[in-house]
């Protein structure tokens, strides 16, 4: 049987090396690459076609996890994720699961338990292994921190793209009744009175990418310029028009339904 084919992405390098040193300790276990931060692991990953990546979750560029998981999942939708992480965040957990990790656990734990889970998610079926502290998970949840379900999730990212109910229920094939009732669900889930304040807080949670506002068609940044009476023909050729760029949403306004 071929060995399971593993990456391990760690900016720290003795622990990162250890790993590895470890991990081929295995007689199933094939450590093939090494990475320390995720451009290099997007790179390794798209070149070595590994089966399991030992992703660390504070490594240099990861400073949104849910926006590098997409990434890899686009990339090699097959690879199977571990993330390694030194914090416990139940609800950074819960914002990942839906995007497909097969684990999320603490490095200190065992060898044992991380050849274990290794070996459980290259064994098929969809078992995902979380390992948090007893601590983590009894603490208060903070105010706001209430989780998306993975259709709120797309709602509250296209919002915050500035779409409307109506053209949200256009993307993503639902009724427009359906988003207001997601839109109030997630108003109280992130305690947020409108919608830019919903998606500040869900930027904010890690539970969306920051958004990039994009000019509508006849906006006024996409409109073309009307020169003004008289204006030399050479002007109106030499101006360049750019896309007015919209600033991200701050503060609060009435909620839009």
């Amino acid at each position: 049987m071929d060995p399971i084919r593993i990456l391990i992405a760690d900016d720290h390098t003795l622990l990162r090396d250890a790993l590895a040193e470890l991990l081929d300790t295995e007689e199933d276990f094939e450590v093939v690459g090494v990475a320390g931060d995720v451009s290099e692991t997007l790179g390794l990953v798209a070149e070595l076609d590994p089966h399991v990546l030992l992703l660390d979750i504070e490594m240099p560029g990861n400073q949104h996890p849910p926006s590098t998981v997409r990434h890899l999942r686009q990339l090699a939708p097959g690879l199977r994720i571990l993330l390694l992480t030194m914090h416990d965040d139940p609800r950074l957990v819960q914002a990942l699961l839906p995007l497909g990790i097969r684990g999320f656990l603490h490095k200190t734990v065992s060898h044992q338990s991380l050849a274990g889970t290794v070996r459980d998610v290259c064994a098929g079926g969809s078992r995902v292994t979380v390992s948090l502290s007893a601590e983590s998970l009894a603490a208060p949840e903070p105010d706001g921190g209430g989780v998306l379900s993975a259709r709120e999730t797309q709602v509250v990212e296209l919002a915050a793209s500035g779409l409307s109910n109506y053209r949200i229920a256009r993307r993503l094939s639902i009724a427009e009744g359906t988003v207001k009732r997601h839109m109030r669900n997630i108003f109280g889930k992130l305690s947020a009175g409108s919608r830019v304040e919903a998606a500040n807080k869900a930027v904010e949670l890690g539970l969306i990418a920051p958004p990039v506002a994009v000019p509508r068609a006849g906006s006024r940044a996409g409109r073309q310029h009307r020169p003004a009476p008289g204006e030399p023909a050479a002007a109106r050729q030499a101006r360049v028009q750019m896309p007015m760029p919209m600033p991200p949403p701050t503060g609060n306004t009435a909620p839009v339904t």
